[in-house]
């Protein structure tokens, strides 16, 4: 073992690993952490790569053997080990005297199908959010969770969270061909954790920001996104969905209860009601005066509480001001058991500029259009989508779709269009 300092100079470097791949892994600009993490095989050898910040040693277990692992420089183990063919786990010790012992997340291979990153290339992808997001999911027998998010123009991406104590050297992500889409599949991140991506521009400094397709968010003026398994919710309206399309007829009566959730009713000690409680107050009421449909004010994750919802960030995620995802899907499942409709409102013509929001994503005008004359409304000081973008217009007709399908919702009414337009 090398001693701790920024050069030990002692290890014998794995041959397909530059002085340029160490020196882009230890500033963390490397994009393309997977070709060198990991084991990898050079010649008749295997090599395992590993970087583990903090740690004073670092050990890789193949099947039954055991290798310790050289320091090449600060942060950076390698050596090399008996099979590249082998799952293999590493174990790292600490100056305290602690250890941790974990799978490498450099040895999974991509999760991304090439359906998927042809969908996602072409703009076309339907079910965009099945691909992009935060998914926990099993992998090689192995439980963890999925991240995956488009920053094309970023020379480096890496999730941080919970899971690594927000640090933005220990989980580089895998670019994915030409679709800009990053990806790594995390072992032990699971649901409730919050995280981020740390995006390093092309220039200038690495920056913080939430999941565009985060399913889950903290609760404002916190920022972060959080870690939602949106899959598995047993649904009991079938027979609502079923009668649907003659329910909701062009010539059938209809009557809409519009309303802000945050302020149609307040509990004990001036607090604000959650889904679940609206599911029993808000539809009985509903009921109770003849309505046939509930229409929601903006309930898409948004920072603000004075917008009333009309300046959304978090266009996957119900707001966490009520409940999780599923406590949603309750109060949408006892509309339709009581036969009501459920509309929402959906904001698709415009952002706030938030920090840590869609505004220069990547360090570029992403999301929204580069020249303020296009891309900037005067009169709500927020940013406008690039509906020129292939990729914008996919975010946005999936997030339509998606709320459609995930949450039972009978329908949308679109705001702003007139701005839009």
């Amino acid at each position: 073992m090398g001693r701790a300092g920024p050069k030990a100079g002692r290890a014998e470097r794995p041959p397909y690993l530059t002085q340029g791949d160490v020196d882009a892994l230890l500033a963390a600009r490397h994009d393309r952490p997977f070709d060198v993490l990991g084991v990898h095989r050079s010649g008749r050898s295997a090599w395992c790569v590993a970087l583990v910040p903090d740690a004073t040693g670092v050990t890789a277990t193949v099947g039954r053997k055991s290798v310790p692992l050289e320091r090449l420089e600060g942060p950076l183990f390698a050596g090399r080990v008996p099979n590249s063919k082998v799952p293999h786990r590493l174990t790292a010790t600490y100056p305290d005297g602690a250890s941790w012992s974990f799978d490498d997340p450099y040895r999974f291979g991509p999760v991304l199908g090439e359906m998927d990153q042809h969908l996602i290339g072409e703009g076309s992808h339907r079910r965009l959010w099945t691909a992009l997001g935060a998914h926990v999911t099993t992998c090689e027998d192995v439980e963890g969770t999925h991240f995956a998010v488009w920053a094309p123009n970023a020379q480096r991406v890496s999730v941080v969270g919970d899971f690594n104590i927000w640090d933005g050297r220990r989980h580089p992500m895998r670019r994915v061909c030409q679709t800009g889409v990053w990806e790594i599949f995390l072992p032990g991140a699971r649901e409730g954790m919050l995280y981020k991506y740390e995006i390093a521009p092309r220039d200038g400094a690495p920056f913080l920001k939430a999941d565009p397709m985060g399913f889950g968010a903290e609760h404002p003026p916190c920022t972060s996104s959080v870690v939602r398994d949106i899959t598995g919710y047993d649904w009991a309206d079938a027979d609502w969905m079923d009668r649907r399309a003659a329910l909701q007829r062009r010539d059938a009566p209809i009557s809409i209860y519009e309303v802000h959730l945050g302020s149609w009713r307040r509990g004990g000690d001036d607090r604000r009601l959650g889904y679940a409680e609206m599911a029993t107050e808000l539809v009985e009421y509903a009921l109770w005066m003849g309505f046939t449909h509930l229409e929601l004010l903006p309930i898409t994750e948004f920072p603000f509480d004075g917008s009333w919802g009309y300046q959304p960030l978090g266009m996957y995620a119900p707001t966490i001001r009520f409940g999780p995802p599923d406590a949603f899907r309750a109060l949408v499942e006892a509309a339709h058991k009581a036969g009501l409709g459920v509309i929402l409102d959906w904001v698709p013509g415009h952002f706030p500029s938030d920090d840590h929001g869609l505004a220069l994503f990547d360090g570029t005008h992403l999301y929204e259009h580069a020249d303020p004359r296009e891309g900037f409304h005067q009169d709500w000081n927020t940013l406008i989508y690039n509906y020129g973008r292939t990729e914008v217009r996919n975010f946005l007709t999936a997030n339509a779709l998606y709320w459609l399908r995930e949450y039972h919702v009978d329908g949308l009414r679109v705001d702003a269009v007139a701005s839009m337009l």
